[in-house]
């Protein structure tokens, strides 16, 4: 726990909330206790069929009031030569991303009849260019809300001896954003699931920024809040372009659906979690969050017992 003691100092130091160092410790925990992070074939078995998205019919409008469209954008395009938020990429007839995204929802409000509430999940490295680039939309902000709340950042870990990463040529590099699952304690932390309880939302539509096909879908809400879920991920079939992408399968040992990744796949699986005939279903990262549920599961866990994945980079990402 020695080292523990040093990335809490670091994180405090930082100025990190006590919801982002409770959900970096679970991670650091189960990262160091030798426990095995894979997920092999022996504990999983396809899944065999979903409910389908044309076997849906019935729009309640009324529950357009009740929800929050949530892009996450908080990716970085280094691997595109960017030092600025992916989304700021340019992608036609001179919009980006977000350009596309703003349109998109004002769309969305004009069809839907209904002040569609908006919000960004930003990170540290992407908040400011973000911001200053949609000042030209002044609508998109939703009049209760603000445009956004950052993600939690993590300390870098070394791989040889879990000790914190140091780069004093540049200390930024030291930082990382969480991941997607940081959604979740940077909500509770940052006050934003509180604050949208507070006003009356109870569900949230969740889509990468990078995913222009993602707009919210008023037969997928309507399913979603009848069938009092407390989470639903939009998934499709897989092709032989998806096979080295994450698929769903089933737990042997609780029943439940999860989500396998590549990091997560033993070396000797690698073949069946390819296999696209077996494992049928991919995720679009297109998820459908009950707010009031997700206060319930903090309360009982405190801590939000995610999967983890280990994720080896080098610590300056242009290397």
């Amino acid at each position: 726990m020695d080292k523990w003691l040093e990335y809490e100092s670091k994180m405090k130091a930082e100025g990190l909330n006590d919801e982002a160092i409770a959900a970096f410790k679970y991670t650091f925990t189960k990262l160091t206790s030798g426990e095995s992070l894979m997920i092999g074939e022996a504990a999983i078995k396809p899944v065999a069929s979903l409910p389908q998205y044309e076997s849906l019919t019935k729009e309640d409008a009324s529950l357009l009031t009740q929800t929050v469209m949530l892009k996450l954008n908080g990716g970085l395009g280094t691997g595109m030569g960017l030092e600025k938020a992916k989304s700021l990429l340019e992608i036609k007839d001179g919009n980006t991303f977000l350009d596309f995204i703003a349109k998109q929802v004002e769309q969305m409000r004009v069809a839907f009849k209904s002040t569609l509430a908006f919000m960004l999940m930003n990170s540290f490295s992407t908040s400011d260019d973000t911001l200053a680039f949609l000042s030209k939309y002044p609508n998109l902000a939703t009049s209760d809300l603000p445009l956004e709340f950052v993600q939690n950042k993590a300390p870098k870990v070394t791989a040889s001896d879990f000790s914190p990463v140091s780069w004093s040529s540049n200390p930024s590099h030291e930082w990382c954003p969480p991941g997607h699952g940081d959604l979740y304690p940077a909500m509770r932390g940052s006050g934003s699931l509180q604050m949208l309880l507070d006003k009356g939302y109870k569900y949230m539509f969740v889509s990468n920024s990078d995913n222009l096909g993602a707009t919210m879908d008023l037969k997928l809400l309507t399913w979603f809040a009848k069938s009092k879920a407390p989470f639903a991920m939009e998934v499709a079939a897989r092709t032989d372009a998806d096979k080295k992408g994450g698929h769903l399968a089933v737990s042997k040992k609780t029943g439940s659906l999860l989500l396998r990744e590549a990091a997560q796949c033993p070396p000797e699986d690698e073949k069946e979690f390819q296999n696209v005939d077996k494992y049928k279903f991919f995720n679009t990262n297109n998820l459908w969050i009950d707010l009031p549920a997700l206060a319930a599961a903090f309360k009982h866990y405190g801590t939000l017992p995610l999967p983890v994945i280990s994720n080896s980079k080098t610590v300056d990402p242009r290397d």
